[in-house]
């Protein structure tokens, strides 16, 4: 064969690697603590000219869902419906759409729906603001259920999404949650009329029994998942009753973190309930939950990125340029995305930031996480412009 041609079928032969990634079927990830196993992707191909698709989804801060090549989300149109999309993951092109009446309520924010949809076993939930959880055929959209449900609705709506524990769907709604047969929607067990907090429950198990960590309003509750069974509690009262972000579970202890002024705390589990381990301002975390890895905890503290120790809570370092946002992780890497658009990938090492590579790849409120599957990142701002930014490794052939 020609030397030259060969030369040219090497050099022009750049494709996207074939990915062995797990799905992200639900709100942060498929082990709820917001990181990805991927790593055939590339953090430093990062740059202005990655946006490969672009989608309108309507306003809100419903993050993605991906499962089985489609996408999963939600947004407001028109001030009075929420649709639930599915699209192609690929392009981006609508396979379908699920409508349900729904206000925008735009309280010192954009509004719009809070939660993300979960996806399990070609079922997808979802719970909108007021309270109305829905089950719907993954690959149609058709309803297959729903439940409304009474309680006392937090100022901000319901923001906690659907968690699929074996055979239950269970919802941080009412005092410390409530779990619905993910059948029928038929309701299993609840824990009160109350008002709930905005995070999603996390589940754990420990000695065979699968529990989860349920951040209530003005404290975190850890709840037997089958019976709804409290055995352990802790008093964590925030302004505003804003306690948001995700617990992150390591064993047996657990991370909580509200922003307003208000810090993180460390908890262990014991036989005498939970005891603290120490306490910080040094993470205040309104919204986004942070991230483990590696023995430190990476996560906002207000307006600035910080890193933690988990074992101490002493600060490693902070930087300033995302301001509030979001992030995610895949393996030693934090995917950040900066209130003002801006697509940040750093090295998750407490030996101070550093930065691998970044985009400008929206505009507008960007408090939603990004999500990495399969090489392409997938990020939303509050007024509904979803954008596919592509970070695949290139492989010469």
């Amino acid at each position: 064969m020609d030397m030259k041609k060969i030369t040219v079928i090497v050099l022009t032969a750049c494709i996207p690697a074939t990915l062995f990634a797990a799905d992200w079927p639900n709100w942060r990830g498929p082990n709820h603590d917001g990181i990805s196993s991927e790593t055939d992707w590339d953090p430093a191909g990062l740059n202005d000219d990655s946006v490969v698709w672009e989608a309108q989804i309507g306003i809100g801060f419903s993050a993605v869902s991906i499962a089985n090549g489609k996408i999963y989300t939600a947004g407001n149109v028109d001030k009075k419906t929420d649709i639930i999309y599915c699209l192609d993951a690929a392009d981006g092109k609508q396979l379908w759409v699920f409508k349900y009446p729904e206000p925008l309520t735009a309280n010192m924010y954009e509004g719009g729906p809070n939660a993300t949809p979960t996806v399990q076993d070609g079922k997808v939930y979802m719970v909108s603001k007021t309270g109305t959880v829905y089950c719907l055929d993954a690959d149609t959209g058709n309803e297959l259920w729903k439940r409304s449900l009474s309680n006392e609705k937090p100022q901000w709506g319901y923001a906690g999404s659907p968690v699929v524990v074996d055979d239950l769907v269970i919802l941080n709604i009412g005092s410390a949650g409530v779990a619905l047969k993910k059948q029928n929607g038929e309701i299993v067990w609840e824990s009160g009329q109350g008002t709930s907090g905005y995070a999603s429950a996390v589940p754990f198990e420990k000695d065979g029994i699968k529990s989860v960590a349920m951040f209530a309003k003005d404290s975190l509750q850890i709840i037997e998942a089958e019976t709804g069974k409290l055995t352990a509690s802790y008093e964590w009262k925030t302004s505003y009753n804003v306690n948001a972000a995700d617990p992150v579970v390591s064993g047996d202890e657990i991370l909580i973190t509200s922003g307003y002024g208000h810090g993180a705390a460390l908890l262990k589990r014991g036989p005498e309930g939970l005891s603290v381990v120490w306490k910080s301002k040094n993470m205040r975390s309104q919204m986004s939950g942070p991230v483990l890895i590696d023995g430190y905890l990476y996560g906002f503290d207000d307006n600035k990125l910080v890193c933690l120790d988990w074992k101490t809570g002493e600060q490693k370092w902070s930087e300033k340029s995302p301001k509030k946002g979001s992030l995610s992780a895949a393996g030693d890497k934090l995917i950040v995305i900066g209130e003002k658009g801006e697509l940040l990938i750093a090295e998750a090492t407490p030996q101070g930031y550093q930065q691998i590579s970044s985009a400008q790849v929206l505009d507008g409120r960007c408090w939603t996480m990004p999500v990495l599957s399969k090489g392409r990142i997938y990020v939303r701002n509050a007024k509904g412009h979803l954008v596919c930014v592509d970070v695949q490794k290139k492989k010469i052939l």
